[in-house]
């Protein structure tokens, strides 16, 4: 029995009818179950209203990667606090770094905002980047893409059926790109306040100025001190409004907008992590409708 097992591990995916792909975030979970269709099933391991970066390792999800015939991870070492204990715990080859089943998105896109040096002084900075890059149009074609290209390797008796999906959703994120940029051209130039900096690349995309952040270091909660220097720096600078996302606490950001008068405005990171944000469409539209 233990040969004929080892002789299965070894199969082409392609001889089986259905791929269970592991994801670590709903946008994965969407954008492969788009591309790959009825000939793959998603698990998605973290929920979208959770904090990406603090994830608990229970037993179920390591459960759910031991049944996996391939992992997908955003990267950028956003995981990394959570999903090296899974895959380690599950054991399951198929989901390890470094073998054709794993795909780590953040080595196929690049990353802004590098950090000159690291050090925990600086607070919980990530050394290869900022790694929220799909929260930006044009990243989620080129992740598109490479997922694309990552499932007709490891099943190539269907990549003819994932290189049509993918065509087909590029036709239509095209267009929606189209409505979103319009939509958002008035409001290049804007100054905003941030809670964490995950919207670097929205931000870079349609031309926002993030002036500042509530927390004065990464993953650092705000001082006394920093709130007051944040309240000067809005009464100096007048910015729009603070983009805040959903997983922190907005007391800090109601106490500034109190004192300030600018909006605090919830901008969600991922599918679900809002009420009604059940597609990755639905996503773009609430953030390029958000500020007004």
């Amino acid at each position: 029995m233990k040969k004929i097992l080892a002789l299965l591990t070894l199969l082409p995916l392609s001889l089986f009818a259905h791929l269970n792909i592991a994801v670590s975030y709903p946008y994965i979970g969407a954008l492969t179950k788009t591309i790959g269709g009825e000939n793959v099933t998603i698990t998605v391991l973290a929920k979208g209203n959770w904090d990406p970066h603090f994830i608990i390792p229970r037993p179920s999800l390591i459960s759910k990667m031991r049944n996996a015939d391939a992992l997908i991870m955003n990267g950028g070492q956003l995981e990394i606090g959570w999903l090296p204990p899974i895959i380690n715990r599950a054991g399951n080859p198929k989901t390890m770094p470094n073998t054709k089943t794993f795909l780590n998105l953040s080595h196929h896109i690049k990353l802004i905002n590098k950090p000159k040096s690291v050090d925990r002084r600086h607070g919980d900075v990530h050394p290869d980047g900022n790694p929220h890059f799909h929260i930006s149009p044009k990243n989620i074609l080129n992740l598109a893409k490479i997922i694309e290209e990552f499932l007709g390797k490891i099943d190539t008796k269907n990549r003819g059926i994932y290189k049509k999906n993918y065509n087909d959703f590029s036709k239509v994120w095209h267009q929606k790109m189209a409505i979103w940029k319009k939509k958002m051209k008035d409001k290049k130039g804007l100054k905003v306040i941030q809670f964490h900096d995950n919207l670097a690349y929205f931000n870079k995309e349609y031309g926002l100025l993030s002036i500042g952040t509530i927390e004065p270091l990464p993953g650092i909660p705000p001082s006394s001190k920093h709130t007051i220097d944040i309240i000067n720096l809005i009464k100096k600078e007048q910015p729009c409004c603070i983009l805040h996302d959903v997983y922190h606490s907005t007391k800090t950001a109601d106490f500034i907008s109190q004192k300030t008068g600018i909006k605090v405005i919830l901008m969600p990171h991922d599918i679900e992590a809002l009420k009604n944000i059940d597609n990755l469409s639905a996503l773009f539209d609430y953030l390029t409708s958000a500020i007004k």
